[in-house]
């Protein structure tokens, strides 16, 4: 049997998955609290989301509590590279070279992550990746 593809989630569902990756298992009442810090919204706006979330798989909700209490159904890395590969499809044509050109013009690369990348293709030219 073939594994389900997850949806690529919406930029609302980033916000939450980002608050469930960072804090772990935590009710909506919780992730609403982070998410109005940085905009005001609604709490059953954030409920709606999450459960439209729980139907595709995007979190996992724990009905044993009277909160119901949500993680994350998706890794960070998988929901990454989900996004990428979609973004090289359809922006980029596949070319993963036009794709890193551009992520790299677009703002300033710090020193660090210019040392992290130079490890990577270097384990990559060298048959580790």
């Amino acid at each position: 049997m073939r594994k389900k593809r997850l949806p690529k989630p919406s930029e609302r569902e980033l916000e939450i998955l980002r608050v469930l990756w960072d804090r772990g298992p935590s009710t909506v009442r919780e992730v609403h609290e982070i998410l109005n810090e940085a905009e005001k919204r609604g709490y059953t706006t954030t409920l709606k989301f999450m459960q439209i979330m729980a139907e595709k798989g995007l979190v996992v909700r724990d009905e044993s509590r009277w909160a119901h209490v949500y993680e994350a159904g998706v890794s960070e890395e998988a929901a990454h590279r989900r996004i990428v590969a979609d973004l090289l499809d359809c922006a980029f044509a596949g070319s993963s070279q036009k794709l890193v050109l551009h992520a790299l013009s677009a703002k300033k690369t710090s020193p660090e992550e210019l040392r992290e990348i130079r490890r990577i293709l270097d384990e990559m030219e060298g048959g580790g990746g």
